[in-house]
């Protein structure tokens, strides 16, 4: 995985507001490589401090990092067994709010 591709998957992942969540497959859909959704999940696994992980869940709405939950719940998300509640909801998609 080169350093452009991760810096975009990064750059992407700062935008997403506070008490939203995406999904793996939009941000590699956003950064023009809609089939790669696991290297956008590699990508975040080193990501810098300031880039908002736990907001990067899977597209059926699961957590893929349990310790994320305490992190979504104080923005005021609501998980319910490993789910993110209300998920069509709160789902941000870049290709549609950038």
């Amino acid at each position: 995985m080169n350093e452009i591709f991760k810096q975009q998957v990064w750059e992407i992942t700062r935008l997403i507001p506070k008490g939203r969540v995406t999904s793996y497959g939009a941000i590699a859909k956003a950064v023009g490589f809609p089939n790669h959704s696991r290297h956008v999940g590699k990508a975040m696994g080193g990501c810098p401090e300031d880039v908002p992980a736990h907001r990067v869940i899977s597209g059926s709405g699961a957590l893929s990092v349990p310790e994320f939950q305490q992190r979504l719940e104080a923005e005021d998300i609501v998980v319910e067994n490993g789910r993110i509640k209300n998920f069509k909801t709160l789902f941000w998609d870049p290709l549609e709010e950038l």
